[in-house]
């Protein structure tokens, strides 16, 4: 594969491949943009089917990063990284030592912090071995429970509720989200708090995962309905919320859904840039992924800059006035949200 010819390549500024035998690293860090800052995105462990597939998914996550920084107003880069390997069976002490190494020798140019694969446990581990890691702190960052500065997972919920609110009130003109018919893809740590906080607001819930204790815990301590994971899309639902891995919004998908606004956590739903044409064209709001997902990354930027709980609340909850922003302009002009959305975060990180 020729990674300068990729459409995904996207002008990154440095894509580094990082080895290690003794420990069985193979890892990919890749930096998009730092003319607002270091490069800070969270490291991602998967066991990739190809390394094709490692390469096009830490592209496409770094270059969110770029665009979720600069439209949440941090000073910071767009960046990723990807470990392959099954974080359940592959992960070792040796190979985080490795990992830290390839980080020392970027020196600061990309930060790591948790994602999908990967914990606070990693980052703190990683901490003791390389400064260039984000997201390890503990004290309180918000009243609501569970939420703390260290783990990014509870911010990036929360501001993903605010981020359905404001697309309901947009779309179907309501303030409440009583009785509002919700399908969420992957109960993990975001799927689940964001599931919390729908059903405490009144929701009703329909949910898809991969892994059976994560549907047992739902309908459990929820009350949701479960669906098998092909089933999730035509779910008869008034929002649909991905939750889990991206590329799930494509030609197969996007037909089967019901669901009049999507809105979830997932990093790049998208699995080409004109699906979101597609969306548009079928009637169906869609708030740009690294819009509405960008809680975490303010959490642990805030954990940088000095932590102040009343700050990073404002902050987490002016998404939902962001995506205002995004769905009043895409009306006017006729054009997806998401094409809306990278015009003023590259106003913002080309200037």
């Amino acid at each position: 594969m020729s990674v300068f010819s990729l459409p995904d390549f996207a002008d990154h500024e440095q894509v580094v491949f990082c080895s290690d035998d003794a420990s069985g690293l193979k890892a990919i860090i890749a930096v998009h943009n730092s003319n607002l800052g270091p490069a800070l995105g969270g490291c991602r462990m998967w066991h990739y089917a190809t390394e094709d597939d490692a390469i096009r998914d830490v592209l496409r996550l770094s270059r969110g990063m770029t665009y979720k920084s600069a439209l949440a107003g941090l000073k910071l880069g767009g960046g990723k990284s990807v470990i392959i390997g099954n974080p359940r069976t592959d992960k070792t002490p040796a190979l985080l030592d490795a990992f830290a190494r390839a980080l020392n020798q970027l020196n600061g140019r990309y930060v790591a912090a948790e994602d999908s694969g990967t914990s606070v446990a990693d980052m703190k581990y990683l901490a003791e071995r390389t400064p260039h890691v984000a997201g390890i702190e503990d004290k309180p960052s918000h009243e609501a429970e569970g939420m703390r500065s260290g783990d990014p997972s509870p911010a990036t919920a929360y501001g993903t509720f605010f981020g359905i609110k404001a697309a309901v009130k947009r779309k179907l003109g309501r303030d409440s989200l009583d009785g509002l018919r919700v399908a969420i893809q992957g109960v993990g740590n975001v799927g689940f708090d964001l599931a919390r906080q729908l059903k405490e607001a009144g929701a009703e819930l329909w949910v898809s995962d991969i892994h059976e204790e994560n549907l047992v815990r739902a309908r459990t301590e929820l009350g949701a309905s479960a669906l098998a994971p092909e089933a999730i899309y035509a779910a008869n639902v008034d929002v649909f919320a991905p939750c889990a891995l991206g590329a799930i919004l494509n030609d197969e998908t996007i037909p089967q859904l019901h669901a009049s606004i999507v809105a979830g956590a997932a990093n790049n739903q998208l699995a080409e840039v004109r699906h979101g044409s597609a969306l548009m064209h079928r009637g169906i709001l869609y708030a740009p992924d690294y819009v509405i997902n960008a809680g975490g990354i303010i959490d642990i930027y805030h954990e940088r800059i000095g932590f102040q709980r009343a700050a990073l609340l404002r902050h987490v909850e002016g998404i939902h006035d962001t995506l205002l922003e995004i769905f009043e302009r895409a009306d006017r002009e006729a054009r997806p949200t998401g094409e809306v959305a990278d015009a003023l975060a590259e106003e913002r990180f080309k200037r």
